[in-house]
């Protein structure tokens, strides 16, 4: 995401989440009203998955499991 050489650098030490979704039709998403639950703008189908990840001096650790 964003420009190819921008943004922060990740180092050791760092956690992130990364949170793919794949949709059936638009990539464009809004929350609902319970302020947890998103979906898709036109409702098609979606499916969401998450890994969190630690950077190592080393290689990234998976931190969540199946």
């Amino acid at each position: 995401f964003g420009n190819p050489g921008s943004g922060v650098n990740l180092e050791p030490g760092m956690v992130l989440a990364i949170e793919p979704m794949v949709n059936a039709g638009t990539w464009k998403v809004e929350v609902l009203q319970d302020r947890w639950t998103v979906v898709t703008k036109d409702r098609k189908l979606s499916a969401h998955f998450e890994h969190t990840v630690c950077i190592t001096k080393d290689k990234p650790l998976i931190l969540t499991a199946f």
